[in-house]
């Protein structure tokens, strides 16, 4: 966190040295034609522009600072409402006087990947809530919730086939994380070797068919999906799933 934190600050201060580069003197090897002198519509625009009540550069340069290292913090997977800005403001001015961190980064981390299965499973629960009362969902006993898109007709895969799917996984934001849907041969599981949503659902289906899947995180990755994909902890899912044939 405080490596996240420290790329912000410097990302930030780059850009403000890009910007400043850019606005260089001509090359003298270049010297501009003179013209007569009139005031340029840029800066006659910003003379108009309200100043937000900023009436120092560095007042305008701090603020500035501040509000885009704001911005940068919301890719993160947090936003205002999970955060007390308060102690951002305070921790902000702690690191900036170069006092101790009341906490460690372990700490921080800690609190950060609970914060965020927390909040995961909150929107999680709340998505699954609406999407069954949709016309055509099905929630089984486990909450796993399906829709058939189109029914198959061929044999039910058991426990000890393995079986052949074209599929495509996503968030319930719409991102997604996995799609060997595109590619032309489809891919091959056994049925017990993939998640437990993936399990019951592949025991329900006829060979041929196409559901879309909509998965608690207890039936997908839970706690733990790995690290370094998009699947935070205690996401719910949601799959594409066609399924080819068995083995």
């Amino acid at each position: 966190m405080k490596l996240f934190l420290t790329a912000m600050i410097c990302f930030t201060l780059l850009a403000a040295a890009g910007h400043a580069q850019d606005k260089k003197e001509p090359d003298e090897k270049e010297p501009a034609k003179k013209e007569p002198a009139k005031k340029e519509p840029a800066k006659e625009e910003a003379a108009k522009e309200d100043d937000g009540g900023l009436k120092t550069l560095s007042d305008k340069v701090s603020y500035g600072i501040g509000f885009s290292f704001g911005q940068q913090l919301l890719p993160s997977g947090l936003d205002a409402d999970d955060l007390n800005s308060k102690l951002v403001v305070e921790a902000l001015l702690d690191a900036l006087g170069k006092k101790k961190s009341r906490i460690s980064d372990a700490q921080v981390r800690a609190a950060y990947d609970e914060l965020i299965a927390e909040k995961n499973k909150k929107e999680g629960a709340a998505f699954l809530a609406a999407n069954g009362k949709k016309e055509g969902v099905v929630t089984t006993k486990s909450g796993l919730q399906y829709k058939i898109i189109k029914a198959g007709s061929g044999k039910i895969p058991k426990t000890t086939d393995r079986v052949k799917v074209h599929y495509r996984g996503t968030l319930i934001d719409g991102t997604e994380f996995d799609s060997p849907d595109k590619q032309d041969e489809p891919s091959g599981f056994a049925v017990t070797g993939v998640i437990k949503g993936w399990t019951e659902a592949l025991q329900l289906m006829k060979v041929g068919a196409k559901w879309k899947l909509f998965i608690p995180s207890e039936l997908a990755y839970g706690a733990d999906p790995g690290p370094g994909g998009k699947i935070e902890p205690h996401a719910a899912l949601i799959f594409d799933i066609e399924l080819v044939g068995i083995e």
